[in-house]
């Protein structure tokens, strides 16, 4: 039973160092939003810096003097291994018959080390005849 919640954990964990990374470490707060649905895979990023919400592309409106390489490149190199993240939590909780979220919601307070997350286990877009699991993460 422990085996699957350190692996879950491990693999959710791993989606905020990555997230420090593309920031150099100095974000207040990182906020992650992964969506898995009917074998479709979607994921955002954006940060608390500076008391401004900033998304992943304009982190460069935090500061008056640092430049992040935000480029499309990056910022999918990014999104890449919380796609692949949340892949190998959809293969886990099938190799453990145990439910997959929907949706999760991660947030890391960097100066704290605090770490929430919460869980959907409803189709949040897929029954939704408008929005897209992008507007979704968008929200």
């Amino acid at each position: 039973m422990k085996e699957f919640e350190d692996q879950f954990s491990e693999l959710q964990g791993d989606m905020i160092p990555i997230c420090m990374e593309y920031v150099e470490d100095s974000a207040d707060k990182v906020y992650v939003y992964a969506s898995c649905e009917e074998d479709m895979i979607s994921s955002s990023f954006f940060y608390l810096i500076n008391d401004k919400y900033v998304e992943r592309r304009r982190v460069n409106d935090a500061w008056e003097n640092r430049k992040y390489d935000v480029s499309i490149k990056r910022q999918s190199m990014v999104l890449n291994i919380i796609n692949d993240d949340v892949e190998k939590i959809e293969e886990l909780c099938g190799a453990y018959e145990r439910d997959m979220p929907t949706e999760m919601k991660l947030i890391y307070h960097a100066r704290s080390g605090r770490f929430k997350a919460e869980y959907k286990y409803d189709f949040v877009h897929t029954n939704d005849d408008i929005k897209t699991a992008s507007d979704i993460a968008d929200e």
